[in-house]
């Protein structure tokens, strides 16, 4: 949202203020807090202090290398919930200090500090490190501030506000050359300097300005994240309204941020999840091939045995198969019956599925609405389980479902109800759900059982309860550690209840790009587990579009086979099952290799859940932040620290893509190639540019491994690459528990590769 009408003038129809000085600072007795008095008009005079506003900032250290910067216009002001769960684990302690200099006072959190100016009639707020070498942001002149709109031209105006929007603003400065990252699963430019965005969840597919994970946090490469503490919408204006600032504003009286000194990368993620969580921890099953009915295709009990069997007789190896949303009846989504025409006994067919050993496990779809057609809608609204409006109607409409309600989860009865449905699904032998929608939930004319959250906070943050409650409805059924969601809508904190998907999309080269784009930008908010639709979801995709996303999305951390209106298995794509560019082959090739990267795969996960760091999809710039065009590259990825990929948009099988400083390794032929240099390519369908970084250990499976979970220390090769005296990897099983340690040790002039344990 925009205030100003370019530098001089003010918007069409608002009043805007502005801290223009600060009045007085009042220091905390613990030493942990700084509060500013700053009148919106410098005060020469008592006269001044009279009939003008007045902006509270609060700055407070919340854990080492941790600010929190609170801005309050009015105090009396209600701050109603839903409010983000911060620091789950518990909060840290703090090394906070208060010091006054002639220049200012500065309060420092760790390495973090903030000094205010003593400068006369002044506002300016600097952010930097606490030996104030590395200067991050600031707060200056016409930074902090507040807006009416309609615009008022009195006090006396305000004493009615219902029908007059508040917002409060702030500007933190961007740095010549700085770049902005983040800001949620965002489908365009990497870079959000020069874009204005708005964090409200919206089914919107892959291929506009929307997104279905919203979330309120961004990077710079300048060393420090943003995280916005606030559940609702949030308008952000990146370099978008003023070049050399980053606006943010929220309606309402208040406005909380905390700022984040890493400076890396990987310290800034690993912080930021200290305060919202932690991404949970996946079973080691989950990593294999998931595959699909697809949405609106045709599916029975049939069509399901004949793709299972269709993968065994091409030893495609498979984990988990999913039933979309027809599994239940039309008009009755989600009732969780499924229908009788199609499965007249779910029970049997999964359980002789998973016995004959085609696949492992089950996943359904669900989403948490209901259409009246179905009884159980009935139950629901006589039992007070649905959204309500205003005048005590239920909240319906006919978008997705004919009269659909929503399953108001602030009710704690209409909790205990739906996990109720869910163990119907896991006693008949699902294992595993997809939590798809939760986006479009109404923000006006309706009232939560719980009226005391404010229906604007609700609609980002009902993404949060709703993955939730079902991540824990499986957790308890069947254990901490292997519980699995395929999830779409997210906000912060989300990353607790793994994993997320990148919704809709095309099936074209262009889609593929917005997809990995999408989730390079989520693994930079605390992200680690993240899939795609391998072959894009809208539309049919040609046999070259399929088995590229086969590639890509085989090296994602999640592999899933989706679509719309047309199925993802490989021979109904090129009817191919005989030559080594076929998409049968190609799938085979790459899920196999995913199974024997599995020991590198698993020990990074738990590497990175620690950290909050993404598995894969992982931005170049988190591995390589002094290297200044890894930030710029939006076309390749780390798998892990080790491991570079460069999917291939070309139906040519041509690709360009960067390799930072060091020797790199094809992991197909041993071709080395020293970086730092951009490297063109030819690529035909079963391979990809995929190179082993300097100084890497890799532990493989055996060649046409069909396991995701086995015993990593038998048949398997440790393969090294430039060893040197940073050379090591830990080793875990699928239990977390540490299984081998190995390393490069110098012996004379030559390394070599000494393991413990199990590898000893």
């Amino acid at each position: 949202m925009k205030f100003r009408d370019g530098m001089w003038l003010v918007a069409e129809g608002k009043r805007l203020e502005y801290a223009e000085e600060v009045y007085s600072i009042n220091e905390a007795e613990d030493g942990k807090k700084l509060t500013l008095l700053c009148p919106t008009m410098q005060i020469r005079s008592r006269g001044d202090t009279l009939n003008r506003p007045t902006l509270t900032v609060e700055l407070e250290a919340a854990m080492d290398d941790v600010l929190s910067v609170q801005i309050t216009h009015w105090h009396g002001a209600l701050n109603k919930g839903p409010h983000f769960d911060l620091f789950p684990s518990g909060r840290p302690t703090v090394n906070a200090n208060i010091q006054k200099t002639e220049k200012g006072t500065t309060l420092s959190a760790g390495n973090l500090s903030a000094t205010v100016s003593s400068t006369p009639h002044t506002f300016d707020i600097r952010f930097h490190n606490k030996t104030n070498t590395h200067k991050l942001t600031s707060l200056q002149n016409r930074s902090v501030g507040l807006s009416y709109s309609p615009a008022t031209s009195s006090p006396m105006q305000t004493s009615d506000m219902r029908n007059i929007n508040h917002h409060i603003l702030t500007q933190s400065t961007l740095s010549v050359g700085e770049q902005i990252y983040g800001l949620g699963e965002r489908f365009g430019a990497l870079n959000k300097v020069g874009q204005a965005i708005s964090l409200w969840n919206a089914d919107g597919g892959t291929s506009s300005e929307q997104a279905y994970k919203n979330i309120p946090f961004w990077m710079s490469n300048r060393g420090y994240g943003v995280f916005i503490d606030a559940p609702e919408r949030v308008e952000l204006e990146v370099g978008s309204e003023r070049c050399c600032r980053v606006q943010t504003s929220v309606e309402g009286q208040r406005l909380k941020w905390y700022i984040i000194y890493g400076p890396s990368p990987k310290e800034i993620l690993d912080k930021y999840t200290t305060l919202t969580g932690k991404p949970g921890k996946v079973p080691s099953w989950s990593f294999g091939l998931w595959l699909s009915t697809s949405f609106t295709t045709e599916y029975d009990d049939a069509t399901v045995l004949s793709f299972l069997e269709g993968m065994r007789a091409r030893s495609i190896p498979l984990e988990v198969f999913h039933y979309d949303c027809f599994w239940l009846r039309a008009f009755h989504w989600c009732d969780f019956i499924f229908s009788p025409a199609h499965f007249p006994d779910p029970a049997s067919s999964i359980s002789k599925l998973k016995a004959s050993g085609l696949m492992n496990k089950v996943c359904v779809w669900i989403n948490p609405y209901l259409g009246q057609a179905s009884p159980v809608f009935k139950e629901a609204a006589e039992k007070g389980y649905l959204l309500k409006r205003k005048n005590g109607d239920i909240f319906q409409w006919d978008l997705w479902q004919s009269g659909m309600g929503i399953v108001d989860f602030t009710n704690p009865a209409a909790v205990e109800w739906y996990v109720g449905c869910l163990n119907k699904l896991f006693d008949i032998g699902v294992g595993s759900i997809k939590t798809d929608f939760g986006e479009r939930i109404p923000s006006k004319d309706v009232v939560w059982f719980d009226s005391s959250l404010d229906p604007e906070k609700m609609h980002n943050y009902y993404a949060f309860i709703y993955n939730k409650v079902v991540y824990e409805a499986l957790q308890k059924r069947f254990g901490k550690d292997e519980a699995v969601l395929f999830a779409r809508a997210a906000t912060a904190g989300t990353q607790r209840f793994p994993l997320q998907w990148g919704g809709d999309c095309e099936s074209t080269f262009e889609a593929m790009a917005e997809s990995l784009r999408g989730g390079l930008s989520l693994g930079m908010c605390g992200f680690s587990f993240w899939s795609v639709d391998i072959g894009g979801f809208e539309g049919t995709p040609d046999a070259s579009i399929y088995k590229r996303w086969v590639q890509f999305g085989l090296l994602c951390s999640h592999s899933r086979l989706h679509g719309s209106n047309s199925y993802r298995v490989p021979w109904l794509v090129d009817n191919d099952d005989e030559t080594e560019q076929g998409c049968s082959a190609v799938l085979r090739k790459f899920t196999q290799l995913k199974c024997r990267l599995m020991p590198y795969l698993y020990s990074t996960a738990m590497e990175s859940i620690k950290h909050g760091l993404p598995v894969s999809v992982r931005a170049m710039a988190i591995e390589f932040p002094e290297d200044k065009t890894a930030w710029l590259c939006d076309q390749q990825f780390m798998l892990g620290e080790s491991l570079l990929v460069a999917p291939v948009f070309e139906e040519s099988g041509g690709v360009e893509f960067y390799l930072p400083a060091g020797k790199w390794t094809s992991f197909w032929n041993d071709e080395v190639v020293e970086g730092p240099k951009w490297v063109k390519e030819t690529h035909k369908f079963d391979t990809l540019p995929l190179y082993v970084r300097e100084g890497s250990i890799l532990i493989l499976g055996k060649e046409g491994e069909m396991r995701t979970t086995w015993d990593w220390t038998k048949d398997v090769e440790v393969k090294t690459f430039f060893p040197n005296e940073k050379s090591s990897f830990k080793l875990v099983d699928p239990d977390n528990k540490n299984l081998a340690t190995i390393a490069a040790v110098k012996e004379g002039d030559e390394w070599k590769v000494k393991g413990t344990d199990a590898l000893a």
